[in-house]
């Protein structure tokens, strides 16, 4: 779990931030292990310079991200198993995110930690925020009910299972219900709603104009391709963590979500498959190279 919140809390667009989308999008895909090489030209596309990703690559192995892994002579990394099972979570959070239709069921989070836990509560409180919940009070919180399991996984995780009880219930009945406004008003105050707009806003509008300027090309699997990609997956992949996928009648009328999901759908349609094709290239020449990293 602390790798998980260390991949979300990282900067977009910062080196660890673009390291940690290179590797989610294509270590897998080429079979868990890159040669260092490769790592250093992928980042070097994304005008990182080589001395800050190596030392990026050492942070990572710390944090049991990677593993140092030379093969047939040529040094490269692996991805650890537990860094698999959270790039495997964030697969479904990035590119199928999961939203809530009106009158579908709610999982309520009820716990008591006592003061001489508090730095429990503290983390707690924060990996349910990552999680997409509301505070309707210090030791209630909502979600979807679709976010269950990771809330027990949350929970497990700080040893707090015991402390804690879920209910899932239907709609809940806040003040000013059913008056139209009610149930708006008080997803207002449960999630903080106009930064998340914001994020979408910022995102809608730094890569709709990429998007029109893309508009029926097909990238060549390019270094310039790969870089705009990435920097879009980077841009976008926090934004899923945090927008809770609320239903139509708790978000405002104007809300963005769907149309920043679109854009990233339409430049994920277009650049995927280039990007995906000049990494490959990447790693084949690698695989020949025996720069350490």
């Amino acid at each position: 779990m602390s790798t998980f919140l260390d991949d979300v809390d990282s900067r977009p667009g910062s080196t660890t931030s673009l390291l940690r989308t290179v590797i989610g999008l294509y270590l897998r895909d080429a079979g868990g292990w890159l040669p260092a090489s490769a790592f250093l030209r992928l980042m070097e596309a994304l005008d990182v310079p080589a001395a800050v990703t190596r030392t990026a690559l050492s942070r990572l192995k710390k944090k049991a991200v990677l593993d140092a892994l030379p093969r047939d002579g040529v040094a490269g990394y692996a991805l650890t198993p537990g860094a698999g099972t959270m790039l495997s979570r964030g697969d479904s959070r990035i590119f199928a995110p999961q939203a809530m239709a009106d009158g579908d069921p709610w999982c309520l989070v009820s716990f008591s930690i006592p003061e001489a836990e508090r730095e429990k509560r503290h983390q707690l409180r924060r990996r349910l925020h990552w999680t997409g919940c509301g505070t309707v009070a210090a030791g209630l919180w909502i979600a979807p009910a679709f976010r269950r399991a990771e809330i027990e996984e949350v929970l497990e995780g700080l040893g707090l299972r015991e402390q804690a009880t879920l209910f899932i219930t239907d709609t809940p009945m806040p003040g000013g219900y059913p008056d139209g406004g009610g149930l708006r008003d008080a997803a207002a105050r449960w999630w903080d709603l106009d930064s998340v707009a914001a994020l979408h806003h910022d995102f809608i509008r730094e890569w709709d104009a990429f998007r029109e300027a893309s508009a029926g090309d097909v990238s060549p699997p390019s270094a310039g391709a790969f870089a705009a990609y990435v920097r879009c997956i980077d841009s976008w992949r926090v934004i899923p963590y945090l927008d809770p996928g609320l239903p139509p009648e708790f978000l405002p009328r104007d809300w963005p979500g769907k149309e920043g999901f679109a854009v990233f759908e339409h430049i994920r349609g277009i650049h995927s498959g280039p990007s995906a094709e000049f990494v490959r290239t990447v790693a084949a020449q690698g695989a020949g190279s025996t720069l350490e990293a």
